[in-house]
């Protein structure tokens, strides 16, 4: 039970898919999932900032569509799809993270997480975005460090290696 779930004296059984993986969490309703998967799961790839859903760092996947954990209420997430960073290439380097590392796409690395989730939603949605698209899919980010030409570069680098491997 998460520690919100035992103050409250409360909780349901959220049963969702976590990195493929099925689980039955005991958690009170409005348990963000940010603190299901950083405290209860030990997922701290995703990043916990601004809680208010500005910054991106706390981005994952819920049924392939990019969302900020922070503001996802647990009951949200019943039935549902979850990726964290961890689960996007579990093992090996996911393509777009190693376009990220050759392009000098991060700096401290505090948001490289959430960027990488937001560009793997936008190139599975559109494997080849247009300038517009790609600026939409990260303007829910927020980096402090780069200057985003490094990101950018990377996110081109990302769509060229996913169109060669077509």
């Amino acid at each position: 039970m998460t520690d919100s779930a035992a103050k409250a004296g409360t909780g349901f059984a959220l049963q969702c898919s976590i990195n493929g993986g099925e689980k039955t969490i005991e958690a009170a309703p409005s348990t963000r999932l940010l603190t299901i998967l950083r405290d209860d799961l030990a997922l701290t790839g995703t990043k916990r900032s601004c809680e208010i859903g500005r910054c991106g760092a706390c981005m994952v996947l819920m049924d392939g569509k990019a969302v900020n954990s922070c503001l996802t209420m647990a009951y949200q997430c019943s039935g549902s799809q979850i990726t964290t960073i961890e689960g996007v290439a579990p093992g090996v380097i996911d393509p777009i993270q190693q376009a990220f590392l050759e392009e000098g796409g991060f700096q401290c690395g505090y948001c490289t997480p959430g960027m990488v989730i937001s560009v793997k939603a936008l190139l599975d949605e559109h494997p080849d975005p247009a300038e517009d698209e790609i600026a939409e899919a990260l303007s829910g980010n927020i980096c402090r460090c780069t200057g985003y030409g490094g990101i950018w570069r990377a996110v081109k680098r990302a769509i060229e290696g996913r169109r060669e491997a077509r």
